[in-house]
């Protein structure tokens, strides 16, 4: 349990620090958290003909890869969000802006809760990710940015990762994990951006991280809107986003207007079971990705990456991972927002090994409360669930429905707590019933912590 109150302390202590800190080197008439911009960009009209002055005080802000993008479109790598998404994060500075933003979750979860099956566990763990964000224009054209992503989920956990049924993908002692979350690396993200504008309608980024995040899928979990306050990964993670960790990525992107063109080159193998080391960077691996904005209320994705041998188990085999997804975020009234996504993901590894997975999300904020669900459907292979023996190669399907409440008790202006339950339910393939039963229920209680919502 000491692990736990210390990853909270660290992230009380982080922000509380950085607020004294700005408060102490803050002019007394200055007291704005944004940073200047330049005028022929302040001036401008908006990129999708929306005027920078109706967006609620945002035209001093921007994006991590284009000085004319709003700063909410900002996913997880250079992946995009809709433009109205609430950051939760603390943000402070001037020519040189600084974000900080994470999420911890205190949780006690029992994955089968009336002992249906035969591989039910329960757990005290902490799911946890920190990250620290860095924006400077450079001349009137010219952005840097750099990212740093942190994860203590090796302490609160384990090597072996939470208990999480039907989940698949990584090792431990060199055996597969199976109904179980694998943890994420101390290093999830350490890279840096250059981004060009040659107008305000054309951009081009490159970006490079080590790790880093390539140009594949939708905003990972962690960095969904509609997925923030769910604390397990999905079951799919593997067939959508699980390449949001890799040792060695180089992505160069183009925008122009609302459409976006990316290509990655990067480590097809997944992070090994040294959570603390850095994995060597092979660049034996590709990603395009295709984005396109409609409005400020969707965000749609297309892509491909021809993976090389990313599970250590299976040497010899690569995947062509193809995915796809619609974001959703609108801002309701100043406390009611709503985020919703869909997105599919397609794993191929030759024939008879070519499995989908869907997911849908939804997180409805009101006041205080949030009510969200999830549910999935993913094509799991005896392989992938260490059935070979019992069932012979095969391939099943499994649906997953989700619900869960969350509501804020207590808050300050840098960080807020909320106490959350959720509550799942799993339909296995008649042929999995005798391992994990009819009708497998896991149910989970948490206390979260995490940056309040930025006010614009």
């Amino acid at each position: 349990m000491r692990i736990y109150f210390l990853s909270i302390l660290a992230l009380i202590l982080s922000m509380n620090l950085f607020a004294q800190h700005e408060h102490h080197n803050m002019p007394m008439k200055e007291k704005k958290d944004t940073i200047p911009v330049d005028h022929d960009i302040h001036d401008m009209k908006g990129m999708e003909g929306m005027d920078m002055k109706d967006m609620n005080g945002m035209e001093n802000m921007s994006h991590a890869y284009s000085r004319n993008l709003p700063m909410n479109r900002n996913g997880s790598g250079t992946s995009w969000l809709p433009d109205e998404s609430p950051m939760y994060m603390y943000m402070t500075g001037k020519k040189t802006m600084w974000m900080f933003h994470g999420n911890i979750f205190l949780r006690y979860t029992n994955v089968d809760i009336f002992n249906k099956g035969t591989r039910g566990a329960s757990n005290f763990d902490a799911p946890n990710w920190f990250m620290v964000m860095m924006n400077k224009p450079v001349g009137k054209r010219g952005l840097f940015s750099a990212n740093a992503m942190f994860s203590l989920d090796p302490l609160t956990e384990g090597k072996n990762g939470y208990p999480l049924l039907f989940q698949s993908g990584e090792t431990y002692k060199g055996l597969p994990l199976v109904d179980r979350q694998h943890p994420h690396d101390l290093f999830a993200e350490l890279s840096v951006a250059y981004t060009y504008a040659f107008n305000k309608n054309t951009d081009v980024f490159v970006y490079v991280g080590y790790p880093g995040e390539p140009a594949i899928s939708a905003p990972t979990f962690m960095h969904r809107i509609s997925a923030m306050n769910n604390p397990d990964a999905p079951l799919g993670h593997h067939w959508q986003d699980a390449t949001h960790i890799t040792f060695g990525t180089a992505t160069i992107g183009f925008r122009y207007k609302q459409f976006k063109l990316e290509g990655s080159s990067f480590t097809g193998r997944e992070p090994d079971e040294d959570r603390y080391d850095f994995d060597k960077a092979r660049f034996d691996s590709y990603a395009y990705r295709v984005s396109y904005n409609p409005s400020k209320n969707w965000a749609l994705q297309f892509s491909q990456a021809f993976i090389k041998q990313p599970e250590l188990l299976e040497p010899g085999v690569d995947v062509t991972r193809s995915t796809a997804s619609v974001l959703f975020s609108k801002k309701i009234t100043a406390d009611k927002q709503h985020d919703a996504a869909l997105i599919w993901g397609y794993n191929d590894k030759g024939k008879d090994h070519q499995e989908h997975s869907v997911l849908a999300e939804d997180n409805y904020r009101f006041g205080k409360n949030a009510i969200y669900g999830r549910y999935e459907f993913v094509q799991k292979s005896t392989e992938e669930l260490a059935l070979q023996s019992q069932l012979g190669d095969a391939t099943y399907n499994v649906h997953a429905l989700t619900a869960g409440y969350n509501r804020g008790i207590w808050k300050n202006k840098i960080i807020e707590l909320a106490i959350g339950a959720q509550v799942s339910g799993y339909v296995p393939a008649k042929d999995l019933r005798a391992i994990y039963g009819d009708l497998p229920v896991s149910a989970q209680i948490y206390l979260q912590l995490r940056p309040a919502i930025h006010k614009m």
